[in-house]
C-alpha cells in the first residue's frame, strides 16, 4: 500500500502578506494585492502594475551581507521555509538526515543577478564583477539554502517548468515519499523577478493588461469578459509534506492530505494552449486516477485562472470536457485575481489556499468578476468567499511551453 501523505506546515510570502494568517485573511476578504509598481520607475512601460510583496523584511533572517549576495527569490524562499518549519513544529535535525529532502520549483530563479552582473561588467569592467553573480543566479540556489538550514541530505531537486513549476515540484515530492526514499520533504516554489525587463518582456508578448494602470486592483479579472492579460507578481509558498505515519508519531498538525498528482505537456506552442485542450484534460484525468477517485468526487477546483483571454477560455472548456454537466455545479475560483501571477510560485500558493480551504470549509473568491463572458459560463465563486462542504479539491497549473500539472487534495479527517 502507498503511504498516505499529509501537509503539516505551510509558509507564504505574497502580495497579500508574508504570513499564513494575513495571506488567508486577505483571500477570504477578496482583497487585491495588485498596485502600481514602486520597485522601479515603470512610467515608460505599457503595463505599470504588479503584485509586489511589500511587507517582507529579509533582514529578519539574513545578515546585510547575505541580503546583498542572494537574489530575491532565494530570500523569499527562506522566509516561507522558516514559517513552514515553525508551523509544522518539526524538530531538526532529523535522526536520519537522508530521510529529508527538498523539491522546489521556480521559473527563472535568480536571473536578476545575471542582468545586474552584465551591467557591472559593461560599465565598470571585469575586475568589479562579484564572485557571487553566477552562484546567485542558479535556479537551484533556493533549494540548496533550504537544505543547508534544515540539514536535509536526501534528494534535492529544482524544477523549472514555467508556471507549473511548483505544482510539479509538489507532485515529485509526493512520488519521492511514495517510493520510500524520504519521510519529510520541503516543497513549493519561489519567484522574485519583478524587474523592468520582465515587465517589458511580457509587454512585448502582449500578455499583460495595459488599460488598468490607474485602477490596478481591478486589473486581474479571470474569466471576466473584460480580462486583458495576467498581472505579473512575485512571492514564495512552501509546504512541509510527511508520511502520515511520521506526522502522527510526532503529533504534528495536519492541514490536508495530498492524494493525487499528474503532469503532461501539449507539445504544441510556447505560449498558446493547444486548441483541443487534450494535454490539460490528460493531466486532470490522470491526477484523479492517481487519487483513486472519479470526476464526480471533486467538490472544488482551484483554477489556473490567469486572466488572459486564451487561457481562461481553454480552462473552462477542458473542465467542461472532463466533468460534463457536473462542471456547472462545481465551484471554481482563481486566487490570481488577488495575487497576480507569481509564475513558479503560483502553484504552491494555490496549493496552500486549497489546504486551508479544505480545513476551513470555505472557498476564496474570484474577484473582479463583473461582466460575464458567454463562453466562460461556470461557477467562478464571484467576488465573495463561500462556505462550502468539501472533501476533495483539484488544483490546476498550466505553464508556458504547454506544461500542465494538477494536484488532488483531500480534507483531513482524523479517524
Amino acid at each position: 500500500m502507498r503511504p498516505r501523505i499529509v501537509i503539516t506546515g505551510m509558509g507564504v510570502v505574497s502580495p497579500l502578506g508574508s504570513a499564513l494568517t494575513t495571506f488567508w485573511e486577505g483571500l477570504l476578504a477578496g482583497r487585491s494585492g495588485i498596485q502600481r509598481i514602486t520597485r522601479f520607475d515603470a512610467s515608460n512601460l505599457p503595463c505599470q502594475i504588479a503584485g509586489e510583496v511589500t511587507d517582507f523584511d529579509s533582514g529578519d533572517l539574513l545578515s546585510a551581507k547575505e541580503v546583498r549576495r542572494l537574489p530575491r527569490a532565494a530570500q523569499m524562499a527562506l522566509g516561507a521555509t522558516q514559517q513552514a518549519l515553525q508551523d509544522a513544529r518539526l524538530d531538526l535535525p532529523l535522526a536520519d538526515s537522508m530521510r529529508g529532502g527538498v523539491v522546489l520549483g521556480t521559473a527563472m530563479g535568480g536571473l536578476e543577478m545575471v542582468t545586474n552582473g552584465v551591467e557591472v561588467l559593461h560599465k565598470r569592467g571585469p575586475n568589479r564583477l562579484s564572485p557571487f553573480v553566477l552562484p546567485g543566479a542558479i535556479p537551484n540556489l533556493s533549494a540548496f539554502l533550504i537544505a543547508q538550514i534544515t540539514g536535509f541530505t536526501g534528494t534535492n531537486v529544482t524544477l523549472t517548468t514555467s508556471c507549473a513549476s511548483s505544482t510539479q515540484a509538489i507532485g515529485l515530492a509526493v512520488d519521492l515519499i511514495r517510493a520510500g526514499r524520504l519521510d519529510v520533504v520541503i516543497t513549493g516554489g519561489t519567484e522574485g523577478l519583478l524587474q523592468d525587463y520582465t515587465i517589458a518582456g511580457f509587454c512585448a508578448m502582449r500578455a499583460l493588461p495595459v488599460r488598468y494602470n490607474d485602477a490596478p486592483q481591478r486589473a486581474s479579472r479571470p474569466f471576466d469578459a473584460d480580462r486583458e492579460g495576467f498581472v505579473f507578481s512575485e512571492g514564495a509558498g512552501v509546504l512541509v509534506l510527511e508520511t502520515l505515519e511520521h506526522a502522527l508519531a510526532r503529533n504534528a498538525p495536519i492541514y490536508a492530505e495530498l492524494v493525487g498528482h499528474a503532469a503532461s505537456n501539449d507539445a504544441y506552442h510556447i505560449s498558446a494552449p493547444e486548441p483541443s485542450g487534450y494535454g490539460r484534460i490528460q493531466a486532470m484525468q490522470a491526477a484523479l486516477q492517481d487519487a483513486g477517485i472519479s470526476p464526480k468526487n471533486i467538490d472544488y477546483i482551484s483554477a489556473h485562472g490567469t486572466s488572459t483571454p486564451l487561457n481562461d477560455l481553454s480552462e473552462t472548456q477542458v473542465i467542461k470536457a472532463l466533468f460534463g454537466e457536473d462542471a456547472y455545479h462545481i465551484p471554481i475560483s482563481a486566487i490570481k485575481s488577488m495575487l497576480g501571477h507569481a509564475l513558479g510560485a503560483a502553484g504552491a500558493l494555490e496549493a496552500i489556499a486549497c489546504a486551508l480551504g479544505l480545513r476551513e470549509q470555505v472557498i476564496p473568491p474570484t474577484i473582479n468578476y463583473e461582466t460575464p463572458d458567454p463562453q466562460c459560463d461556470l461557477d467562478y465563486v464571484p467576488n465573495r468567499a463561500r462556505r462550502h462542504s468539501m472533501t476533495w479539491a483539484l488544483s490546476n497549473s498550466f505553464g508556458l511551453g504547454g506544461q500542465n500539472a494538477c494536484l488532488v487534495f483531500k480534507r483531513w479527517q482524523p479517524a
